[in-house]
């Protein structure tokens, strides 16, 4: 409610035209509560309040906001304005705002920054796509060795004003080197004369600038901290990660792996703002790669058309069959793709989970097996349905059932770990995906198990 009133009453201020009203506002207001109300309001409302604000909340608010809202302000704020926000915001967010554009607007953008942030920003954008060095900020502040802790205190108020985590701080020897990092607890706690070396232990953890922004994610989960610095392949100390920006990208890529699994390509924006030709691009591959895929059911359907053809009770069984060999499989590769995403299982654990998963499958087949069985039984027990050969018939679907979630469970386990081999997402080996090619290979075991057990009945 205090939300609601307090957005009406920007937004009435906004309508007035009345900049200094709206910026003393604007001043009084969190900057986090600031950046959803103008998240929400109209494009020319959003422009007149960013030229209302002073120029240090305008790039606080500036940061919290949605890409595609920052993209438009850039487009269509005075030109000084957007110089002023693409050098003041922090280095990480512009560089995500930049990689997404065209080469034309980077460059148009590239220009507006002073000397020293357009290195920066060339230096972020030449690391490659989903590599640390796009995640990493070079706002940090570093100490030297021979330093003593007061010398250390006096750079970080002189230098701490723009960073925006004051927890950690990092010891460069002489030639910008990582050599351990201490934290403000650390320094508060020790003698100002005392000489910085003296304190520190030498054990850090570091990430390097060219390694997957995976292995950040990683290392976060492994480590309690909530920033870690970033080195190149000599150890040169060449910006931090905080915990929140591994935080949006553990998001992201948690998102993107759910999406895949669902066989579909991963949405580059939410779901509410992707437009519909793209949503049905982004569906229509995997879409008709399954089709595809399911049109070699029929084509083993055809195979064995004489087998139906004599004994058309077969077919009354084939849904049982195929969704019983395509579950399984896509438990399989579910918790197997997961189990990569976390860690807790690797390439080289591939024997393990093979035996792992065939010792499942047969127990888990066995059990729909007897389910199987007896469901025969018992319609033929009420009803005579199946005649006869309806005991044959029931072993038949019993052991087709038990070699199929077998051979579903083994194939949704061990084609993930392929994927990974190969250097492909995991994810890619989708749940439908395993449950398609399943489908066309539980056929071939069902009709084969029943050419053979029925051979001299009803075959």
């Amino acid at each position: 409610m205090e939300h609601t009133l307090q957005k009406e009453e920007f937004i009435q201020l906004l309508s007035y035209g009345n900049r200094d009203p709206v910026k003393e506002h604007t001043e009084n207001m969190l900057t986090s509560e600031l950046a959803e109300i103008v998240s929400e309001i109209p494009e020319d409302q959003q422009v007149f309040a960013f030229r209302c604000m002073s120029r240090d909340k305008a790039a606080r608010v500036f940061e919290l906001i949605e890409l595609e809202i920052q993209k438009r302000l850039l487009d269509v704020l005075p030109h000084r304005q957007v110089a002023l926000l693409l050098n003041d915001i922090a280095a990480d967010v512009r560089t995500s705002i930049l990689e997404s554009l065209p080469a034309d607007l980077i460059n148009k953008h590239l220009k507006v920054l002073t000397q020293s942030e357009r290195l920066i920003a060339l230096k972020l954008l030449g690391y490659p796509e989903n590599s640390i060095g796009r995640l990493m900020t070079p706002d940090y502040v570093a100490l030297k060795t021979d330093w003593t802790v007061q010398q250390a205190f006096d750079n970080i108020r002189e230098n701490g004003q723009a960073i925006g985590s004051l927890d950690t701080f990092f010891i460069v020897d002489e030639k910008g080197r990582l050599v351990d990092d201490i934290t403000a607890r650390q320094l508060l706690l020790s003698s100002p004369a005392a000489i910085i070396k003296e304190i520190a232990d030498g054990k850090f953890i570091s990430l390097n600038v060219a390694d997957d922004q995976e292995v950040a994610i990683e290392e976060f989960k492994t480590h309690n901290k909530s920033t870690l610095p970033v080195t190149d392949a000599a150890g040169a100390l060449l910006g931090i990660v905080t915990i929140d920006d591994v935080l949006q990208v553990a998001e992201e890529e948690n998102t993107e792996d759910i999406q895949k699994l669902g066989a579909v390509e991963a949405l580059d924006m939410p779901y509410m703002q992707t437009t519909l030709a793209t949503m049905v691009q982004k569906r229509s591959t995997w879409l008709i790669v399954l089709f595809i895929g399911e049109m070699l059911t029929a084509t083993a359907m055809a195979h064995f058309e004489h087998e139906i053809a004599r004994a058309v009770v077969l077919a009354l069984f084939i849904p049982l069959i195929v969704s019983s060999g395509g579950n399984s499989g896509s438990q399989a590769a579910t918790l197997i793709i997961r189990a990569l995403a976390l860690g807790e299982v690797t390439l080289r654990d591939w024997w393990k989970i093979m035996r792992r998963e065939v010792i499942s499958g047969l127990l888990l087949g066995l059990i729909l097996g007897v389910i199987g069985f007896l469901r025969i039984a018992i319609w033929q027990l009420v009803n005579s349905t199946y005649g006869e050969h309806w005991l044959i018939l029931a072993v038949t679907i019993g052991i087709t059932l038990v070699g199929v979630v077998m051979w579903g469970t083994l194939i949704g386990s061990m084609f993930p770990i392929i994927l990974k081999r190969f250097g492909v997402d995991p994810a890619t080996a989708s749940a439908p995906f395993v449950a398609t090619a399943v489908d066309v290979t539980g056929l071939i075991i069902y009709f084969s198990v029943a050419a053979i057990l029925m051979r001299g009945s009803l075959l």
